[in-house]
């Protein structure tokens, strides 16, 4: 099994109403949950971990997965409400304002033993989870018991407005990144990381460290670059399509490059290490495709199995 584990919220996305005013229309999202939600539509048998509320948004949010065939027996349901996020397109990009206290998502916590990780492939983390102290324990902890047998994925997923003290965030960050075996970010995400700081020379860092794979993403209409320590650095292009918004765009793109690379039979933590270029790069080109046909519609919609076909 795949799975993620973290937010699971409403995103508020920007529309007009039939006057031509701006309105907002509620579609389910979260960052982790939509990379849950990708791997499974695309046809991996796929899990979420995380909290998930009763009320009104939360019964959305499970009615969603459960449509997208992800497995919810692993997630907490609560009657804390469920975390609200109200979205702006500003020059392309997505901004968002929280309402996230004493929310589902906050107090989840993790049962230790909880989750077979020996029938799991791949752990994906990150987002606004680890934002707060709570989330980012709970989600460390879940890590320690998931190391030993299965592959950990981290995107920070970075969402400055909910960040308040950033040297120790920007720690934290670097502390999971240190976990994790293979790492995504927005370029977005890396300038508010590391600032101008080359991408090879961050890459090189990294992979020093230990992680197998590490992806620099979502450049808008310039694709994607990889660096990995056997196969090198992989530069992919980005579909030429006509952009909606791009809510869950990176999301998708990540699920996407999971359910490749497990497709491969190069998703485990030994087979990563040995990937070639040629695999890697199908596995990038066909994850900067599903990015791109998320690109096309509204809110964090990631294409089906019957929209986009995988061709080892």
């Amino acid at each position: 099994m795949l799975i993620a584990s973290g937010d699971a919220l409403i995103d508020f996305v920007p529309t007009r109403n039939a006057d031509g005013r701006e309105a907002v229309m509620p579609a389910v999202g979260g960052s982790c949950l939509n990379v849950a939600i990708g791997m499974a539509r695309l046809g991996a048998p796929t899990g979420f971990v995380g909290g998930i509320s009763t009320d009104l948004f939360g019964r959305l949010i499970a009615d969603h997965a459960a449509a997208s065939h992800v497995e919810l027996g692993l997630s907490t349901r609560s009657d804390h409400q469920t975390t609200l996020a109200f979205v702006r397109i500003v020059a392309g990009e997505s901004h968002y304002a929280f309402y996230d206290a004493e929310t589902a998502t906050r107090n989840w916590t993790y049962r230790r033993g909880s989750v077979p990780f020996d029938t799991v492939e791949v752990l994906h983390v990150g987002s606004t989870t680890l934002v707060n102290d709570q989330g980012a324990a709970e989600t460390k902890a879940l890590i320690a018991d998931a190391r030993m047998s299965s592959t950990i994925s981290f995107d920070p997923n970075c969402r400055p407005n909910l960040v308040r003290d950033k040297p120790a965030y920007l720690a934290r960050m670097a502390e999971f990144a240190q976990s994790a075996d293979l790492i995504k970010m927005s370029d977005v995400d890396f300038a508010y990381l590391f600032g101008d700081e080359p991408y090879q020379q961050r890459a090189s860092t990294l992979l020093g460290q230990g992680t197998s794979l590490v992806v620099v993403v979502t450049r808008g209409n310039n694709g994607a670059i990889a660096w990995h320590a056997g196969a090198g650095q992989i530069e992919v292009t980005a579909p030429k399509v006509a952009v909606a918004d791009t809510i869950g765009a990176g999301d998708s793109f990540q699920a996407a490059l999971l359910f490749a690379l497990h497709k491969q039979g190069r998703l485990a933590r030994q087979q990563l290490k040995v990937i070639n270029a040629d695999e890697l790069r199908r596995a990038l080109s066909f994850a900067a495709n599903c990015a791109g046909l998320t690109c096309t519609r509204p809110g964090a919609d990631p294409p089906w199995s019957h929209e986009i076909t995988w061709s080892p």
